[in-house]
């Protein structure tokens, strides 16, 4: 017989888990210890928040389950934010939570809340584990629900008083299975749609961003010569610097990049999903779009499909480069316009002197700083629409940014969790001060645990996107600047190395050098957004809507 803590953990070791992020309590004492003797190693966050984004972040590097841990009531609660990023993110990852005992309590409501129903709406599959002999059955069921297409958040509730029972329940092998490929018809429709259009257009999302997929499009696009744009999570899924990368569409509309969708007669969506911000808005009549994904469509007032492959997206693929061939009738004229025109503009602001830095500089050091294989984590703001648009991505999940939930907090979390997965590869955060401070305690962690990494602290004293949204939308400025800590000796109180560049010059040398050496640095940069509203709503589409002609 063995104790069902020591089970569960056997579990866990069987799904190939390495890391648990966490804060336990003491309804997870028989788990801890259990854990104690194992061969996962237990990383002790500073907050149950940050332990679900450095879980979820695993998760979205592996494709396997991420897990973090927590204790009942404020713990699991603390874990709610997580959970919501991961699951609108389809990332894999497993909370385990834990609870009073079950059978017999003498605490009353202490604490207690129903943790199993609050996860409901935010995971793809919540229980509480109620008897030992359940173990094995509900493991298995939750990481198989975590890494099946879509990938999401998962929860097993453990009690205390069912983490120390002994059982003899063996464990359940996984089972071999095959995603479902798409129907034959719809490949061949889809084909014969693709090779009559004239302009034919490839939109690559989320759900592309799998190996094999990955591969499949490289030999598709080179085989027939089709231009693509990703969505803000599918960048990275083909190079950046390919001849035939039109941009990301980072905004929903008037970039370079929307005048050749707009000149588009077709437009082969591969694995987007509409939890992202639209990356264009569909208009009845003006093209076909074509549907490739794991599942159906979800249909709304911007996104209606007139044609679905549904299945596995790099079997698809295959598929539907098998099927075409190159068609004399194809012009890509228009789109070698929008390209040329996009890398002009993107190249003219690469050399923006000013100080405090624009966004479109900071990206091109950026840029220059890393390796193609290097990682760059953004939290949330106004900058994430830069990288998103100017930063070349020439790996997939190279740039991990958050288009789903869009979460501040995530930036510092999920760089740990990256160099954790990557230990031979940089790894650079870039935080606001708004979102950093919401999840800068992790710092400790990043020193505790020997991790090295540099941190980009973008700093304006306020708010930038909520203040940039009210300059746009003519509200008067209010209510969004904060007053920050010196955040140099901040990092340094924590055991990391603090800098503060004095001009644009020096940033550059500055990040090489901090990148280039272990352990923690901190820049703080200060940040100018005062000219986004022009340059985004005003400046882009008044010289983009000037290549507007019939292609």
């Amino acid at each position: 017989m063995a104790k069902a803590s020591d089970l569960f953990v056997a579990a866990l070791e069987a799904e190939g888990v390495e890391y648990i992020f966490g804060i336990p309590g003491e309804e997870n004492l028989d788990l801890l210890e259990s854990l104690r003797t194992s061969s996962i190693k237990l990383l002790l966050t500073r907050h149950e928040q940050a332990a679900g984004f450095m879980a979820a972040t695993c998760g979205r590097l592996t494709g396997r389950a991420g897990v973090c841990l927590s204790t009942l009531g404020p713990g699991a609660t603390n874990l709610v934010t997580a959970a919501a990023y991961a699951q609108l993110g389809a990332m894999p990852m497993l909370m385990i939570t834990g609870q009073k005992p079950i059978k017999t309590s003498k605490q009353g409501h202490f604490q207690i809340i129903d943790v199993v129903d609050t996860m409901r709406p935010l995971t793809k599959y919540t229980r509480q584990i109620v008897s030992a002999g359940s173990i094995p059955a509900r493991v298995r069921e939750a990481f198989r629900r975590a890494q099946m297409e879509r990938p999401g958040a998962v929860h097993l509730e453990l009690p205390q008083d069912i983490a120390g029972d002994p059982t003899d329940a063996r464990l359940l092998p996984a089972s071999y299975s095959r995603r479902p490929v798409a129907e034959s018809k719809a490949i061949a429709h889809a084909a014969r749609t693709i090779a009559d259009a004239r302009h034919p257009l490839l939109m690559i999302g989320a759900g592309a961003n799998r190996q094999t997929t990955a591969n499949c499009l490289r030999a598709f696009i080179d085989k027939l010569g089709i231009p693509f744009f990703t969505t803000q999570m599918g960048k990275g899924v083909l190079d950046e610097d390919h001849p035939l990368w039109l941009g990301c569409a980072a905004l929903s509309d008037h970039d370079f990049v929307h005048r050749a969708i707009d000149a588009a007669d077709c437009i082969v969506n591969i694995g987007h999903d509409v939890i992202e911000k639209p990356p264009f808005f569909m208009r009845e009549g003006k093209r076909k779009v074509i549907h490739v994904n794991y599942e159906g469509a979800e249909v709304d007032a911007v996104y209606f499909p007139q044609i679905e492959v549904v299945g596995d997206i790099a079997n698809a693929v295959w598929q539907l480069g098998e099927a075409l061939t190159p068609q004399p009738h194809w012009d890509f004229g228009f789109f070698d316009r929008v390209r040329e025109a996009l890398a002009a503009n993107i190249d003219a602001r690469a050399a923006d002197d000013r100080f405090p830095l624009t966004g479109p500089r900071l990206v091109a050091d950026v840029r220059r700083a890393m390796g193609d294989d290097d990682i760059v984590c953004l939290d949330n703001g106004l900058y994430k629409l830069w990288f998103a648009r100017n930063y070349r991505c020439r790996l997939p999940n190279t740039l991990l940014l958050d288009n789903a939930l869009a979460t501040m907090g995530a930036g510092l979390p999920s760089t740990i969790a990256a160099r954790i997965v990557h230990p031979d590869r940089n790894v650079l955060a870039v935080c606001g001060d708004g979102g950093f401070m919401m999840n800068s305690q992790e710092l400790e962690t990043a020193v505790r645990l020997g991790i090295d990494l540099t941190v980009l602290l973008l700093n304006d004293n306020a708010f930038g996107m909520i203040k940039w949204k009210q300059q746009h939308e003519d509200y008067p400025d209010y209510g969004m600047d904060v007053s920050n800590p010196d955040f140099v000796s901040y990092a340094e109180s924590y055991g990391a190395r603090g800098h503060r560049p004095a001009s644009t010059a020096e940033f550059l040398p500055l990040l090489r050098k901090a990148i280039a050496r272990p352990g923690i640095d901190l820049i703080e940069v200060p940040i100018d957004y005062s000219d986004d509203d022009r340059i985004l709503n005003e400046e882009i589409p008044r010289l983009s809507a000037a290549l507007q002609s019939s292609p």
